[in-house]
């Protein structure tokens, strides 16, 4: 690959100035594939190499003139090159440079942000086994289920992170490709080895069958996964926002020195990066419906799907990188209470033991049925009166005719609940 920028930034790499260098660096790979296969002569090509420029200011002035960017940009180029530039683009077409150009950014993007999940993923695996042994309350449907471990949580998101380090690999493979096929991609005017060579040399695939563009299912395909990306940064900042409720209080978002959380109310401190995450990972959601919106086009092409992209590509590449910082943050300085946890785990006053009772009177020998009718009644009597489930259990007459009282002790144990931890941290491969 002709190396004439270094990597940038995410924001640089959707600049102007880098996207028009992405253009010369295809124009660039397609004449030296014609020079290597004879179209070009070597003093030609010298010329081509040597002289090969543009001035972004000067494009924008053209264009305001031609109304066409690659033409603006082509005739820039030309003011730089001389007599020799009638070889650059020969038998192309403009899709072939913007197509192949938005690969190479998508690329890079893509290479950007794959870095930033992995960031992400090793501090989730770190928090998974820092609290794997931390007891605190499971809840489905927003209430008291089972005790767990809190490290589980992290363990969770550290695997769908794996599942979205495959489906980004994934996605850049799959859009890492140079088309230079011509006006409506059947080679008429150059040579299908020009394509192959240039690809080579960008570090890109050679596209098996185009139209006048690279298909867009591929595009859309990567903005789905960045969207996916993004389900999961919400997903994790969902749990966060619950765990900070001041009736939970579990754990919360890091507060700064001077940090202020409300205008009004000095007490305030608010989960305000996951409120953050969850509101811009519906923009990356709606920006991927775009994209499919994108794939169906008018015979071999037309240009409904430009004007979308200027905007879906960068925003999509630019706001997931921005929110898998802020995610890693916000993972790295969370502020975790075990001592709430365990507040919180006494505040059914032992109902979280019920599924264990009712196993331990099934293997006495009763149904199932008959198990449940027993403990359902002592649970809904914890439910209204707040006395504690164990005493009501130890005074049940007919619990008590089928376990003793020391079988009834030990099913009150939160440890049953972390004893499987270790097992699940390395099947995910956490320890």
């Amino acid at each position: 690959m002709i190396k004439r920028y270094s990597l940038p930034e995410m924001e640089r790499l959707w600049a102007p100035e880098y996207r028009y260098g992405c253009w010369l660096e295809v124009e660039l790979a397609a004449c030296r594939a014609m020079n290597e296969l004879g179209l070009i002569p070597d003093e030609d090509y010298a010329q081509i190499v040597e002289k090969a420029d543009f001035n972004a200011d000067r494009i924008d002035e053209i264009e305001l003139i031609t109304r066409h960017d690659v033409i603006a940009f082509l005739t820039n180029v030309a003011e730089y090159v001389g007599p020799a530039s009638r070889w650059i683009h020969y038998g192309m077409t403009s899709s072939d440079v913007l197509d192949t150009a938005t690969s190479l950014q998508l690329k890079q993007a893509g290479e950007l942000l794959l870095t930033e999940l992995h960031r992400l993923s090793e501090t989730l695996k770190l928090k998974a086994r820092e609290y794997r042994h931390t007891i605190c309350m499971g809840r489905s449907h927003g209430i008291h289920a089972e005790p767990t471990s809190f490290g589980l949580k992290f363990a969770l998101w550290y695997d769908e992170a794996q599942r979205d380090i495959e489906r980004l690999s994934d996605a850049i493979h799959s859009i890492s490709i140079c088309q230079l096929s011509g006006a409506v991609g059947n080679y008429a005017h150059l040579s299908p080895k020009v394509e192959e060579l240039a690809a080579r040399y960008l570090d890109l695939e050679p596209v098996n069958i185009s139209t006048q563009v690279i298909q867009r299912d591929r595009h859309a395909y990567f903005l789905s996964v960045l969207a996916l990306i993004g389900s999961l940064l919400e997903k994790i900042a969902l749990e966060i926002r619950h765990l900070q409720r001041t009736e939970v209080l579990e754990a919360e978002e890091n507060f700064g020195k001077g940090q202020k959380g409300s205008s009004a109310m000095p007490h305030k401190r608010n989960p305000i990066v996951s409120e953050q995450l969850c509101g811009l990972a519906r923009l990356l959601r709606s920006n991927a419906h775009a994209a499919m919106e994108n794939n169906a086009l008018w015979h071999e092409r037309d240009i409904s799907h430009s004007s979308v992209e200027r905007i879906i590509l960068p925003d999509s590449c630019i706001l997931l990188h921005y929110m898998l910082d802020k995610a890693t943050s916000l993972i790295s300085n969370l502020l975790v209470y075990p001592e709430n946890m365990k507040k919180n785990l006494e505040k059914t006053n032992g109902l979280a033991f019920s599924q264990a009772l009712l196993l331990h009177l099934t293997n006495t020998g009763l149904s199932r049925e008959e198990s449940y009718a027993m403990v359902q009644a002592c649970a809904m009597q914890c439910w209204k009166t707040g006395e504690s489930f164990r005493e009501l259990v130890l005074n049940d007459p007919a619990i008590s005719a089928a376990l003793s009282v020391d079988a009834i002790n030990s099913i009150f144990d939160y440890n049953r609940y972390l004893d499987k931890v270790d097992y699940i941290l390395k099947r995910c491969k956490i320890i």
